[in-house]
């Protein structure tokens, strides 16, 4: 197994053929699929399904495809810190975030940027997952942090965590720590699209439904609201960690089922020269993991 191997792969399961993997990476399609056989062998597993009209992966193809992303983007990053020059000027790097996170994420970023990064430039862009995609395809912003992405993007991937969520209600609606999906689909609810979208696919296997009362794409909107009025929400437990249990909101775990989101630093395949995007990516990975030891993005977790 190559590295060649390994994006030839990466380059079929995206274009879902070898006909269209091989005008996009103009390379002949016999070349590919000589490739393709000498990686399934070497690996000893079939890697996609064959179909009438292109191919899909198979769950050793899925496998791979993970660990694919995880070792060419290493592999570019290694790249860019060998071709850092002394002297090399000042760089900006645009970092998108979603709005559940700017909060929690950034202040702590920015502050170590500032003292560890003399000659880079952190800005940050704020949206929800699929805006965020989409500046990073036509290069608004250099990497993102997104929410469960779809692994056929053409994208390099690095989930950083798995966040739950949490019911976060008024405590005029006297809800206790703990609550039942049956209880649940009588709370009257704020949510985000993108979170009803999240969380309406968890609950769908198990024939349950949510009680919501209106879409708001507005975080900063629907925090008001539940601390303020007698609403509830569903929202990762770190957007209201700064609150917990107060005077006014009860945060209350969901039993019966484990309600998650995957957070992912995502950056392009190709990256324009910016030497710093690795160093800037170790550094998020080590804020997460700075959160993550306050107990930021868990129920039980207290920060100092």
């Amino acid at each position: 197994m190559n590295l060649r191997a390994l994006r030839y792969f990466v380059a079929i399961a995206d274009a879902g053929s070898l006909t269209a993997a091989a005008a996009a990476i103009s390379v002949a399609q016999p070349a590919l699929t000589r490739q393709l056989r000498e990686l399934e062998a070497d690996l000893g597993a079939t890697l996609f399904h064959r179909m009438p009209r292109g191919v899909r992966l198979t769950q050793a193809g899925v496998t791979l495809y993970e660990s694919a992303q995880r070792i060419l983007g290493e592999t570019q990053r290694v790249r860019q810190r060998l071709a850092r020059k002394p002297g090399d000027k000042r760089s900006t790097i645009v970092l998108g975030v979603p709005p559940t996170l700017s909060r929690v994420l950034l202040p702590g970023l920015f502050e170590h940027c500032l003292r560890s990064l003399k000659d880079v430039e952190l800005r940050s862009r704020e949206a929800f997952t699929p805006e965020l995609l989409d500046w990073l395809e036509r290069g608004v912003v250099d990497m993102a942090v997104v929410t469960n992405p779809d692994i056929g993007l053409p994208l390099l991937l690095q989930p950083l965590l798995g966040e739950p969520f949490a019911l976060v209600s008024n405590r005029s609606l006297g809800l206790g720590p703990i609550v039942s999906l049956a209880q649940l689909s009588k709370v009257p609810l704020l949510m985000t699209s993108l979170h009803r979208d999240l969380v309406e696919r968890q609950l769908l296997p198990m024939g349950k439904t949510l009680n919501i009362q209106a879409v708001l794409d507005s975080v900063d909107s629907i925090r008001a609201l539940v601390q303020t009025r007698a609403w509830a929400t569903i929202m990762p437990v770190s957007v209201f960690k700064e609150v917990g249990e107060s005077e006014w909101v009860m945060m209350s775990q969901i039993t019966g089922i484990q309600l998650t989101r995957m957070l992912v630093l995502a950056t392009r395949l190709e990256p324009e020269g910016k030497a710093a995007l690795p160093v800037m990516q170790e550094m998020i990975e080590a804020e997460f993991s700075r959160l993550m030891r306050e107990g930021m993005f868990n129920f039980t977790g207290e920060r100092p």
